[in-house]
């Protein structure tokens, strides 16, 4: 982590206005825009892309996607540019929260993969792009969303190290570990082979 050097008043409200950019359920959106139906009562229940484009609309699941990396990834490039690198990780990290826990759902959210990935896409880059190769690679494999998120995250702290981003891994730990603690029920049905896989199984 940077030294922080900018008034404690000012990483907050950047904390605030992150966290509730996060907190907007682009999946919720989507899915009312384009008569889907309420996520929460169909797949998993889950508000991320995974579900919607399990409704059958790539289209929305795509921008589900998109919108929900965009919203972190916008929040630490603004936090960045006007202020400087320690308040970029804040402003990804409350973000990232913002998504898993929404005020606007009662506190009950996704999973976070995207909008980690966004956030790291701006952060470090190199590490996002290795991370979304990983991803990608793991999921053809297998089919697995899940399984090529948790591989995905796992590895970040462990790029950013070796990439030379030494500053980002404490915050890339932190995100993977709720990445982790949100996919414990994924976990749970992978180890007894039960998990479902995209495209597959029902």
């Amino acid at each position: 982590m940077p030294e922080l050097i900018t008034p404690l008043w000012l990483l907050a409200l950047v904390g605030l206005v992150s966290y509730l950019i996060g907190a907007i359920p682009f999946g919720m959106v989507m899915a009312r825009l384009m008569g889907l139906g309420d996520l929460r009562k169909m797949g998993s229940g889950n508000i991320g892309a995974t579900n919607v484009m399990r409704t059958g609309n790539k289209l929305a699941g795509v921008l589900t996607f998109l919108l929900d990396a965009g919203k972190g990834a916008i929040a630490a490039l603004v936090a960045w540019a006007a202020i400087g690198e320690g308040a970029a990780q804040i402003a990804a990290l409350m973000a990232f929260i913002g998504h898993l826990y929404p005020i606007y759902l009662k506190f009950r959210g996704g999973k976070g993969v995207a909008t980690f990935i966004g956030t790291t896409l701006v952060l470090a880059w190199p590490v996002g792009l290795v991370v979304c190769a990983v991803w990608l690679t793991i999921f053809k494999l297998t089919r697995y969303s899940s399984l090529s998120a948790l591989v995905a995250m796992a590895l970040t702290p462990v790029l950013a190290f070796l990439l030379g981003y030494n500053s980002m891994i404490a915050l890339f730990l932190a995100m993977a570990a709720m990445v982790f603690y949100k996919h414990r029920d994924n976990i749970s049905r992978l180890i007894s082979g039960t998990e479902a896989r995209f495209g597959r199984d029902k």
